[in-house]
């Protein structure tokens, strides 16, 4: 569901908000007002999946560096004209972490669009599953 801005989600949702690692300012659109006034977009499932994913790698937390996108701030961020972003996605940042575990893990927490990069992991729960390296990436993710 498409909130206009993270305020709107926050009045909505009120004391509804189950998901006490993450918040919808993280997970909003972050163009600074250039496009939007701070879209959000709520997905239940996904921030089940996040939750899970965060508990997995033992209470560690995880630092999202790109959530939901309007679409003026996909195009401005050179992201590809069907993101999962323009819903709901997630890029991870990696640091901290080992990639590998982190990237078992989020197979095992539901998400199924799998973007491997040299500094984040992208997550997004997609119809089908997909895997994808990102320009430059490969060899940091082979063992």
């Amino acid at each position: 569901m498409l909130f206009g801005t993270g305020a709107a989600a926050q009045t909505a949702l009120g004391t509804d908000w189950s998901w006490a690692n993450f918040s919808i300012a993280e997970l909003s659109c972050r163009c600074g007002g250039r496009f939007c006034g701070g879209e959000y977009w709520h997905d239940a499932q996904f921030l089940d999946a996040l939750e899970t994913l965060r508990a997995a790698m033992r209470g560690s937390p995880l630092i999202i560096t790109s959530g939901h996108r309007c679409a003026g701030w996909n195009a401005a961020v050179g992201g590809a004209p069907l993101s999962q972003h323009k819903r709901i996605a997630a890029d991870i940042a990696l640091a901290g972490h080992d990639r590998f575990a982190l990237l078992r893990a989020a197979g095992q927490a539901g998400f199924t669009g799998l973007g491997l990069a040299r500094t984040f992991l992208h997550v997004d729960r997609r119809a089908r599953p997909t895997r994808w390296y990102y320009p430059g990436s490969k060899a940091v993710w082979k063992r």
